[in-house]
C-alpha cells in the first residue's frame, strides 16, 4: 500500500517506542482483561498498526499475534485517528469478506491509541461473535481504556524505563523484558551481552577534568556505533553509566559469537577514539549464557557484568561468564560486606605480633602488628586476600583506625607489665590520603600517654611512589612528632637514589622475597648486601624480613644489618604468647651469660 509522509512519521513514532514484537507485559494484559470483562466480550486486544500488519501487544481470546493490516478495522482506526464501531461485520461493505468476518467475528469496537504528538499507534479494541450495539457509556469506557494504555506506554517510555541521554531502554526495562519473556513462555537459551565502553575509574576522572557533557556525547556515539554493528533489529539497553546490553538468541550465538564481539570491540575503540575530545578507552565485552525462565533476570545482568570485569582484569576484549570467576567475585563481595559487620562487633578481628630482633644483641626490641580475621562461617581469611580488597573501598580508614587503636591498647597493657616494645603498624595510601590521618594518630598517642618513639608506621615503597608529594607531607608530620616511619617491602618499588635521599623515613625493611633463600642465592646475596650498604649510607636503619634459617641470620649479621624478622626467630604470635616467648628468650640469654 502507498504510504504518505504522515504515515512515515507515524510509523517512526511507533518504532521509536519499541513496542512491536516485544514480549507480553502484565501491565498491558491487565487492561485487556479489564476491557473483556467490562464489555462481557470474549475478545479484546491492544492492536498496533505496523506498515502491513496489526500486531497485538496484548490479547484475550486470540491465539495468534498478528493479522494482515489490509481490511482490518484497527487499520481504519490508525488511518482516521478516531473510534470505529461496527455492530455487524457481515453488514459492512468493507469488512464482510475480511479475515475477521470469515473467522466468525461479528462485532468490533476500537478506540485510537494516540501519542501526545498526535500519532495514532493503533487501537484498543473489543470483539464479539454476535452483533451488538455500544452505549455512550461503553464508548466512553473504551476511550478511557485506550487512554490507560497510552499512559502505560508513556510511563514505560518516559519514567524510569528510558535513558535520557541515549534514548535507549534502561536496566529496569531489560529486567522487565527478561521477566516478561519468562512469563510469556518465550524460554530457551540466550546470551546476554554487556559492553562496557570505559571503566568506571577512568570515567570518573574524565568527568572531573572535562565535565559530564563529554561522557554524554561519548555514550551517544557508542549507541550509534553499536547499533550500526549489530543491526537495528536488535534491541540495545543502556544498563549502566557506560554499559550497554543486548540479547542474542542461541541460533545467532552458535558459532563465532566471541569473534564477532571482538570485532565489535575493535570497531568501538576505533570509532570512539576518533571523537573530537580524545579519551583513552578500553572497551570490554562480557557474555553470559542464560536460559530464559530459569536464569533470574537480575542474575543474568550480574553474570554478564562479572564477565566484562573479568575481561578487563585479564586484559582481554571479550570474556564469557565463568562460574569459577563468578564464585571469586561473590566471595570478594561477601568479604567486603562482612568486614563492615566485623568492624562493628570487633570480635572477629585480632592482632598478632611478629618479633623484630636486634642482630647485634639478639634481643627483641619491637614487633610488627599483623591483622587476622576469623570469619564465623568461612574461618580464617588471609590478610593477602581481604586487605587489598578493603584498600579499594571506604573501609580502609576504619580498618586501619581499628588496628591502631588495638595496637595502642596493647602497648599500654605491656607498659603496665613493664614490657617495653615498639610496635609497627602497616598503613596504606588510602589511609595517608585522609587529610587528618597524621594529626589523628598523634592525638591518639597523646591521649593514651604513649611516647611516640614506641610507635612505628610502615608504608610500602610502591605506595610512596603513587602519590609522593602528599604522602611525604603526611609522613613528615608523623616523623616530626617523634613517631618512626619504616619503608616496607623495600627493593620492590623501583627506587632511585635521588628519590631515597628525600624519604622522610627512619628504617627500610628489605622485602622477604630477597631474603628467604639468601644462603643459596649468590646473586641475591649481592643484591641484599648492596641494599644494606646503600640504605645505611643514606642514614636508614635496616630490617631484613623473611629470615627463615640460621645461615641467613648469620649472613645478615655479618653485613651489619641492624634487625631481622622471620619465622626462624618466631612466627607471628598472639599478645599473650609473645609475652611467654619474651620470657623464654630472657631465660636463654641469662643462662648463656
Amino acid at each position: 500500500m502507498a504510504i504518505s509522509n504522515t504515515e512515515d512519521e507515524r510509523l517512526h513514532a511507533l518504532k521509536q517506542l519499541r513496542l512491536l514484537d516485544t514480549p507480553p507485559a502484565e501491565s498491558f494484559d491487565r487492561i485487556t482483561r479489564m476491557a473483556s470483562q467490562l464489555f462481557d466480550l470474549p475478545i479484546a486486544a491492544i492492536s498496533l498498526t505496523d506498515s502491513d500488519r496489526q500486531w497485538f501487544k496484548s490479547r484475550v481470546g486470540v491465539d495468534h499475534w498478528e493479522i494482515p493490516r489490509d481490511r482490518a478495522p484497527c487499520g481504519e482506526v490508525a488511518d482516521t485517528t478516531r473510534a470505529v464501531l461496527i455492530p455487524d461485520l457481515r453488514d459492512h461493505p468493507c469488512y464482510r469478506d475480511s479475515l475477521l468476518a470469515q473467522s466468525g467475528i461479528r462485532f468490533y469496537a476500537g478506540a485510537p491509541l494516540i501519542t501526545r504528538e498526535g500519532f495514532c499507534l493503533g487501537a484498543m479494541c473489543v470483539l464479539g461473535t454476535e452483533p451488538r450495539q455500544v452505549s455512550e457509556q461503553e464508548q466512553a469506557a473504551l476511550t478511557d481504556l485506550a487512554a490507560m494504555v497510552m499512559a502505560q506506554v508513556e510511563l514505560q517510555h518516559a519514567f524510569g524505563r528510558v535513558d535520557a541521554v541515549t534514548g535507549l531502554p534502561n536496566r529496569h526495562q531489560l529486567l522487565e523484558d527478561l521477566h516478561d519473556q519468562a512469563a510469556g513462555g518465550d524460554g530457551g537459551p540466550r546470551h546476554l551481552v554487556l559492553a562496557e565502553v570505559i571503566d568506571a575509574l577512568k570515567m570518573s576522572d574524565t568527568v572531573r577534568v572535562l565535565g559530564v557533557g563529554v561522557i554524554e556525547d561519548l555514550m551517544r556515539e557508542a549507541t550509534r556505533a553499536i547499533s550500526a554493528s549489530i543491526g537495528l533489529d536488535t534491541q540495545i539497553y543502556h544498563v549502566g553509566a557506560a554499559q550497554f546490553a543486548w540479547i542474542v538468541r542461541s541460533s545467532q550465538a552458535e558459532t563465532g559469537l566471541e569473534d564477532r564481539l571482538r570485532d565489535l570491540g575493535a570497531h568501538l575503540h576505533k570509532h570512539l577514539s576518533s571523537a573530537p575530545v580524545r579519551i583513552s578507552l578500553n572497551p570490554v565485552i562480557g557474555v553470559a549464557p542464560i536460559a530464559v525462565g530459569q536464569t533470574l533476570a537480575e542474575d543474568a545482568i550480574r553474570m554478564a557484568h562479572n564477565a566484562a570485569q573479568e575481561a578487563r582484569l585479564t586484559g582481554q576484549s571479550v570474556s564469557t561468564y565463568s562460574m569459577v570467576a563468578d564464585d571469586h567475585h561473590r566471595r570478594r563481595f561477601r568479604l567486603l560486606s562482612d568486614m563492615r559487620t566485623a568492624l562493628i562487633s570487633g570480635r572477629e578481628l585480632s592482632l598478632v605480633y611478629q618479633p623484630r630482633i636486634d642482630l647485634r644483641t639478639g634481643a627483641c626490641i619491637g614487633a610488627e602488628a599483623l591483622l587476622r580475621w576469623k570469619h564465623p562461617e568461612l574461618g580464617g581469611i588471609s590478610p593477602g586476600e581481604f586487605i587489598p580488597l578493603v584498600e579499594q573501598t571506604d573501609l580502609a580508614g576504619p580498618l586501619t583506625a581499628w588496628v591502631i587503636a588495638e595496637a595502642i591498647r596493647q602497648i599500654m597493657a605491656w607498659r603496665d607489665m613493664a614490657i617495653e616494645l615498639s610496635v609497627s603498624v602497616n598503613v596504606s595510601v588510602a589511609n595517608l590520603d585522609q587529610p587528618e590521618f597524621a594529626t589523628d594518630l598523634i592525638e591518639h598517642l597523646q591521649r593514651a600517654g604513649i611516647r611516640p618513639s614506641v610507635f612505628e608506621v610502615e608504608v610500602t615503597e610502591s605506595a610512596l611512589i603513587k602519590n609522593r608529594t602528599h604522602v611525604e607531607e603526611q609522613l613528615r608530620t608523623i616523623r616530626n612528632a617523634g613517631i618512626r616511619v619504616a619503608i616496607d617491602d623495600f627493593g620492590t618499588g623501583y627506587s632511585s637514589l635521588s628519590y631515597l635521599r628525600h624519604l622522610p623515613a627512619d628504617l627500610v625493611k628489605i622485602d622477604q622475597s630477597f631474603v628467604r633463600d639468601l644462603a643459596g642465592d649468590q646473586k641475591g646475596q649481592m643484591l641484599v648486601r648492596h641494599l644494606i650498604e646503600m640504605s645505611r649510607g643514606l642514614g636508614f636503619r635496616v630490617v631484613a624480613e623473611g629470615v627463615e634459617d640460621a645461615q641467613a641470620y648469620e649472613i645478615l649479621r655479618s653485613w651489619h644489618c641492624e634487625e631481622a624478622q622471620g619465622y626462624w626467630m618466631s612466627p607471628p604470635l598472639a599478645a599473650i604468647d609473645l609475652q611467654a616467648w619474651l620470657g623464654a628468650q630472657a631465660t636463654v640469654r641469662d643462662e648463656a651469660a
